[in-house]
């Protein structure tokens, strides 16, 4: 009987997911129109239709940092057609804080496909020349620059934090819903400085000012802008994004997901477009997400304690 059941599920595996795609897939970005997960998905959905024939309907769902798609997306369909961008390291930070309706193990990441770089931007006009003038400033008047960036507990959100402690400075941390609502302060002045990303700064090139980013090297794009270690201060990292899907779905189906989005990640438009766009790219594949998320983890602790969340 044991047998029996096992090849009844080998082949359930094997077959009843063969074709999938064989329709639309809905995939929910859960930040507003513009930012960066919502640009990705969209790259993404051109790839995907020119390899199914399928379409990703993006559905951008806003709430709480991202957590409202995130506490729901275990009460979706679990049959492969809908989908969700996810987060790092919103996902780890914001269970944390205790106020948000689901837990870092209930997210089923399947693939991990980018991360965009940390810089911390101003606009082009900005009395701020460099990333030393800033920090004077800032030193000069604890708390009284505000500094944008993308939802609480975010990527945005623990790298100002981190900034703070390492250039010894303190800062008025502002949330928005999104990169695209943050950059409507930033170009508008009503911010100091927006920590953000390279691919922001890229999109607004002409309209900001980049003072620092979070590379080993200096961006291509932006030649005249230190990394943070040639400024003095030990710091490589950024946001990373992927997708996740309910809980039960099976591990078949999982693999069938994954193995999709790697397939549009290796493309050769989707990897210029994000190189294009400022996008980093990295491959993390369902068999590999356990220990890429373990790592990660273990990464956000000190994160973690700047902002509150943990002793």
């Amino acid at each position: 009987m044991r047998l029996f059941i096992a090849l009844a599920s080998f082949a359930f595996a094997t077959t009843s997911f063969a074709h999938f795609p064989d329709k639309n897939i809905n995939y929910i970005i859960p930040f507003p129109a513009g930012g960066e997960s919502d640009v990705a998905a969209r790259q993404q959905a051109i790839i995907a239709k020119r390899l199914t024939g399928k379409d990703f309907i993006v559905l951008n769902k806003v709430g709480a940092g991202g957590a409202l798609v995130w506490s729901t997306l275990n009460r979706e369909p679990a049959d492969g057609y809908t989908v969700a961008g996810i987060n790092l390291p919103h996902i780890v930070l914001q269970p944390m804080e205790g106020n948000v309706q689901y837990k870092t193990d209930d997210m089923a990441s399947v693939y991990w496909f980018h991360f965009t770089p940390d810089a911390i931007i101003v606009p082009a006009e900005s009395k701020y020349k460099t990333l030393a003038d800033l920090v004077a400033d800032a030193k000069a008047n604890p708390g009284k620059l505000n500094v944008g960036g993308s939802a609480l507990n975010s990527a945005n959100h623990a790298a100002t934090a981190r900034f703070e402690a390492l250039a010894g400075v303190k800062f008025t941390y502002v949330p928005y819903k999104g990169t695209a609502d943050m950059a409507t302060a930033i170009l508008g002045k009503h911010l100091d400085a927006a920590m953000s990303y390279t691919t922001f700064a890229i999109t607004q090139k002409d309209k900001v000012r980049v003072l620092a980013v979070a590379t080993e090297k200096r961006h291509p794009q932006f030649p005249n802008a230190p990394t943070f270690k040639e400024a003095g201060f030990n710091w490589v990292d950024g946001a990373y994004r992927g997708v996740a899907v309910p809980k039960t779905t099976p591990d078949a189906l999982k693999r069938q997901i994954s193995d999709l989005f790697q397939r549009i990640n290796n493309d050769a438009d989707m990897k210029k477009q994000m190189t294009d766009g400022g996008f980093e790219w990295i491959d993390v594949p369902f068999e590999r997400v356990p220990a890429f998320m373990q790592e990660r983890t273990k990464a956000y602790a000190e994160a973690a304690k700047l902002l509150g969340l943990m002793k």
